[in-house]
């Protein structure tokens, strides 16, 4: 109870903000009818009527399932998830084997990563669902959990996939071949691999920090360097060797940092770089950060033959709506190589470093006079741990058709900070 007085007291003090996070903290055990009380003052401060509103309603009927119903999706819909999961699960037993709180619960766990509880609740509820998507959804969540084995089995049992369907139903079965085929066990600790089943992605470099636990191969904050763009591009090198295609040109997106990146990637390759069209066959489109939306022109999922997309650092927290074909490194917070950042001088006060302002050619100029960043390699992740794989691939990567988005993080976790 002591994380709802917090909250509460955050709130009387007018941090929203901070009463959100104390609550995150106890929804899981907090009895339904004091946490409405707190989401109902919660959605009060922000403006947020239906949140509010149905917060109240909880308030005055703790026990009614289409109320919990309600609460649960309107947090939800604001954002919230962690605390809609545990008013849905009181809605389920007020109303059990409901397929509209059933899914609606699911979908709470998907945003939470709680892939396990979401198979779970399906399976428990097997008799009142629908193939699709009820059906989908659990062989979905069974290859995010790592289950492949169930995945299999629930695949085998859907019917044809609906029109509105058919592109999940792609995939999940492509998923399921892309497990069968690629390179590597599949366990918790195979990031590179698992990110090519979700993916189809190529994952060029893993973390050594933490490797083993608590981050797996992935970045929590991440400070960039001019030395770690230089080892994408080179590491690059090492998968076009290895698994194709070949390229006649560099297609830079519109953003600054695309712009820099894709300039130093088409010197190293000896292509000529120019601006991104729909369409072009037969390139390497340079994406610095897709979670930038400068970087994210509406065609960009559309996928030409022989259309490569090369991002050198990719959000795995906030995922991106397209999934590049190449990703450099995986992080959850980035401070660009050029962008403004604290410096701690050994023995000397931290200060301030601003942004590097010089032209994008400028910069690009600078990662080519840089070594790549191999001081400090991760277990089974030096360039001919890589080239292995990548040679592995071959000829299924890279991917025909239109891009999906990125799947993350799957059944490979890692710690991660709000």
């Amino acid at each position: 109870m002591s994380d709802l007085v917090e909250a509460s007291e955050k709130l009387d003090a007018g941090d929203l903000s901070g009463a959100i996070r104390a609550l995150l903290t106890t929804a899981a055990d907090a009895p339904v009818a004091d946490l409405a009380v707190i989401l109902a003052r919660a959605g009060r401060l922000a403006g947020f009527d239906d949140l509010s509103e149905a917060a109240d309603a909880v308030v005055s009927d703790p026990r009614d399932a289409a109320l919990l119903y309600q609460l649960g999706w309107a947090c939800i819909e604001r954002g919230i998830s962690q605390i809609a999961i545990p008013v849905l699960e009181a809605a389920l037993a007020a109303a059990p084997g409901d397929r509209q709180i059933v899914t609606e619960l699911t979908a709470a766990y998907e945003d939470a990563y709680r892939y396990r509880d979401a198979v779970a609740v399906l399976e428990a509820n097997d008799a009142g669902l629908e193939d699709w998507p009820d059906r989908y959804l659990l062989g979905f969540y069974s290859v995010m959990s790592g289950d492949l084995d169930r995945a299999r089995r629930a695949a085998a049992r859907l019917a044809p996939a609906p029109q509105d369907w058919v592109h999940a139903h792609r995939r999940l079965s492509g998923m399921l071949e892309r497990a069968a085929t690629v390179p590597g066990p599949l366990d918790q600790q195979a990031l590179r691999p698992w990110h090519y089943v979700l993916n189809g992605g190529v994952l060029l470099h893993l973390s050594p920090h933490g490797f083993d636990e608590p981050m797996r191969g992935r970045y929590a904050y991440l400070h960039d360097s001019l030395a770690a763009v230089r080892r994408t591009i080179d590491r690059l090198r090492v998968v076009l060797e290895a698994a194709g295609p070949a390229a006649s040109s560099v297609s830079l997106l519109p953003d600054r940092g695309s712009s820099i990146f894709g300039l130093a990637l088409a010197s190293v390759l000896g292509l000529p770089a120019q601006p991104y069209a729909a369409g072009r066959r037969d390139t390497i489109i340079a994406a610095y950060d897709l979670s930038d939306p400068a970087a994210l022109p509406p065609t960009l999922a559309e996928r030409a033959p022989g259309a490569l997309l090369v991002e050198h650092a990719t959000s795995w927290t906030n995922p991106g709506p397209v999934a590049p074909d190449v990703t450099g490194l995986l992080y959850q917070s980035l401070v660009p190589a050029w962008g403004e950042h604290m410096r701690f001088p050994p023995g000397g006060e931290p200060e301030q470093v601003p942004a590097d302002e010089r032209p994008a050619e400028a910069l690009a100029a600078a990662v080519l006079e840089t070594a790549p960043d191999e001081d400090d390699v991760a277990p089974g992740d030096t360039p001919a741990d890589l080239a292995t794989f990548a040679a592995g691939l071959a000829p299924g990567w890279p991917l025909a058709g239109r891009r999906d988005r990125l799947w993350s993080p799957g059944p490979v976790p890692s710690a991660r900070f709000l």
